[in-house]
């Protein structure tokens, strides 16, 4: 959720409503030929495909489907008159709001409010990118948040807490303290098909992650990444959870991306290496391990055969979006599997995004082919 290139001028309005709205999506493939009014990037490109919504600005989408119906929980951006700084200040979102749909390209909902940092006790602010999971009749919120204790900078620590609701869309109550040893943003949560369930979690730069290097919240440590490009790069974190889904079983440990030699993947391999927005998913017998290059602006995916890893590294998954931030979410629906993204495309503006989503294919071997936000 960092930032190093500078904001683009804003060349299309949106309307920021705060009620619940409805918008169509665009066809996930693109058309055979453009028409003439057709939306185009500031350099003249086609976009893949269009927003979903466009009442509210929304981004770091975790998609799911509950009941066969698709929910996407993503971060609620707005505009807080913030300038743009590396730890991400700029983005200070405030609460959640759910998107459903019965179908991809059909209509989308924007619920109402699933949660506000407000009724959170333990939070200051930014509610950065959710995730969500069902249990027994239960449906979890995971989401990072800045607790009240103030570092160097003034800003509090990130934690990851978590809330429920008896609807996938809220409201949802949030529990009284964050999940204990959790730590940094980006909470994802899957779900094995033994039943077990585990969270991964983790961002640099404003994310934190490099200053739990030693297990501990070092509050005057690095405000980027270790700086040590020839050492193995930061790791993403997992942990198993206990069956409340409230809890971990275990200490997090460290996701750990090889290379092709079998060797961990350095710091300064900055189109490989691992930033934040971790995302798994297990097709057939392979555990596919996705997330986010941050400043190189690439997804990227590894694969392993268990929820651990290690996990090889394989390629990009999507080249950069127009925009900083590349966060996502993978997901089977309708005997496909499909690609949440976000791009800026309604703003021009780096901390007002936009979700999108695409089909995700694949080769026979597994290995996933390169998507392009743009086409010709």
């Amino acid at each position: 959720m960092q930032l190093r290139l500078p904001t683009l001028a804003a060349s299309l309005p949106l309307l920021l409503a705060g009620s619940v709205a409805l918008a169509q999506t665009a066809a996930p493939t693109a058309p055979s030929a453009p028409a003439k009014s057709e939306p185009r990037s500031p350099d003249g490109k086609r976009y893949l495909s269009q927003p979903l919504v466009s009442s509210i600005y929304t981004a770091d989408p975790s998609a799911h489907v509950f009941n066969g119906k698709i929910y996407v929980y993503p971060s609620h951006d707005i505009d807080a008159g913030i300038g743009d700084d590396d730890l991400g200040n700029q983005y200070a979102m405030r609460d959640y709001r759910v998107l459903s749909m019965d179908r991809i390209g059909g209509p989308v909902k924007v619920n109402g409010v699933a949660l506000d940092v407000k009724d959170v006790p333990w939070a200051s602010k930014q509610m950065w990118a959710p995730d969500a999971a069902y249990k027994n009749g239960t449906y979890f919120l995971y989401f990072p948040v800045r607790d009240k204790m103030l570092d160097k900078n003034g800003l509090g620590t990130f934690r990851i807490g978590v809330a429920t609701s008896k609807s996938p869309t809220g409201p949802f109550k949030a529990d009284p303290k964050p999940i204990a040893g959790s730590f940094s943003m980006d909470p994802a949560v899957f779900t094995d098909t033994t039943g077990a369930s585990y969270m991964y979690f983790g961002g640099i730069w404003g994310g934190q992650l490099q200053r739990w290097k030693d297990g501990k919240f070092d509050a005057n440590g690095s405000d980027t990444d270790l700086g040590k490009d020839d050492q193995p790069a930061l790791s993403g974190k997992i942990a198993k959870l206990n069956p409340d889904m409230k809890s971990f079983a275990e200490t997090p440990r460290d996701v750990q991306i090889l290379d092709d030699a079998g060797k961990p993947v350095l710091g300064g391999d900055h189109e490989k290496r691992f930033f934040e927005a971790s995302w798994v998913f297990k097709r057939g017998g392979t555990y596919y391990y996705t997330y986010s290059t941050g400043d190189t602006h690439f997804l990227n995916y590894a694969t392993g055969d268990n929820p651990y890893g290690p996990f090889t590294y394989k390629g990009h998954i999507l080249k950069p979006v127009q925009g900083w931030t590349s966060h996502h979410s993978i997901v089977e629906w309708n005997k496909k599997w499909w690609l949440f993204y976000a791009d800026t495309q309604l703003s021009n503006k780096n901390h007002l995004r936009n979700v999108k989503v695409t089909e995700l294919k694949f080769a026979a071997d597994g290995s996933i082919p390169t998507i392009d936000p743009f086409v010709n």
